[in-house]
């Protein structure tokens, strides 16, 4: 009975390679993940470098090594650097431009629940989250953000599949106070505009 009604973690994750990571089921991939990410931290938050610069100048060093590398080739008859070719198929352009529509499509979707239909859970929802973002991104800079995420997305989905019954009942009851805060304001909303339309007859 205790696992009745339990969700599987690693399959609303996607069940792959990712999920494994993001589970720690894959424990090297996962501290691999931390680690490289860390040092980049550490690198452009702490060392000062810029990271257009760095990019830039790895991007150089590279075409460097592949001309000279190249240019030997011919001369020493040695083969040539392993260039793998990049063929992107049109399923996977399709793919990618179905994602993109499902996401362009939910942020119209909102935008017209709040214009238009006037939906207040959807208004104070999107409000809250931006006036979020805005407030913690006013004490890191993007890439802290970012980095931040990524320890996020390391931690919180393992935590939940530890201790998914002990959330999902503080969820329950934070989803009741915020369904009885909405409640009321709506009734609070609903009231204006008779008492409105009453003052404007008189």
């Amino acid at each position: 009975m205790g696992d009745y009604g339990r969700i599987s973690v690693h399959d609303a994750l996607g069940g792959g390679a990712v999920a494994d990571i993001l589970l720690w089921r894959n424990v090297y991939g996962g501290g691999v993940v931390v680690i490289v990410s860390t040092i980049f931290w550490f690198l452009f938050e702490r060392g000062g470098y810029n990271i257009v610069a760095f990019v830039a100048n790895n991007l150089l060093l590279l075409v460097v090594i592949l001309f000279f590398w190249a240019k030997s080739a011919t001369l020493l008859n040695r083969p040539l650097p392993p260039i793998p070719e990049l063929d992107i198929s049109e399923e996977s352009v399709l793919i990618a431009a179905d994602e993109m529509q499902v996401w362009i499509e939910h942020a119209f979707s909102v935008a017209h629940d709040i214009a238009i239909s006037g939906n207040l859970k959807t208004l104070i929802a999107v409000v809250s989250s931006l006036w979020l973002i805005s407030y913690v991104g006013s004490f890191f800079n993007f890439l802290t953000l970012i980095y931040i995420g990524i320890l996020l997305s390391l931690s919180m989905p393992f935590l939940y599949d530890k201790f998914q019954a002990q959330v999902d009942e503080k969820l329950v009851i934070v989803r009741k106070i915020t369904n009885f805060i909405f409640r009321k304001a709506d009734i609070i909303l609903q009231m204006i505009p008779l008492t409105h339309n009453k003052q404007k007859t008189q």
